[in-house]
């Protein structure tokens, strides 16, 4: 479970860089909409989910 949550750590850290962090959402709506968008954004470079899961000796097998 403790490495889950590192992987967990590395992907709000990454959500945080791309604007979350300073962000005054003005609604919950509007919350889930700016993480579902940063999200999307990891989604499409793997080698960011690559580098999260790197410092907890968990892999990501394709299938």
């Amino acid at each position: 479970m403790l490495r889950i949550s590192r992987a967990v750590e590395g992907l709000w850290s990454l959500l945080n860089r791309s604007g979350l962090a300073n962000l005054a959402a003005t609604s919950v709506d509007h919350l889930v909409r700016v993480i579902k968008r940063g999200l999307k954004k990891i989604q499409y470079r793997p080698h960011l989910i690559d580098g999260c899961l790197a410092g907890t000796g968990l892999v990501l097998k394709s299938s």
